[in-house]
């Protein structure tokens, strides 16, 4: 076998790692906001007259949590 052959084989390239990245990446903030939710329900039942102010906290909770799903199909896509 010659070197060329050789650096052929050798450089195989494999695609399909950014997708199993991002579906790894997005388990985490699936808990996440799922565990946010429940508890703002949660602590809604537990005091009706705070909804407003649980509700505005969730939204932020969710968006900070969302965060963390992009950033993980930005590093899919770069990695």
């Amino acid at each position: 076998m010659d070197i060329v052959t050789l650096a052929q084989a050798a450089e195989q390239n494999v695609t399909g790692y950014g997708a199993i990245g991002y579906g790894l990446a997005a388990i985490g903030p699936g808990i996440g906001i799922g565990i946010l939710v429940g508890k703002t329900v949660e602590g809604m039942a537990r005091q009706p007259e705070m909804a407003g102010t649980l509700r505005t906290t969730m939204f932020l909770g969710i968006a900070f949590t969302e965060a963390l799903a992009l950033i993980g199909i930005v590093a899919g896509f770069l990695f």
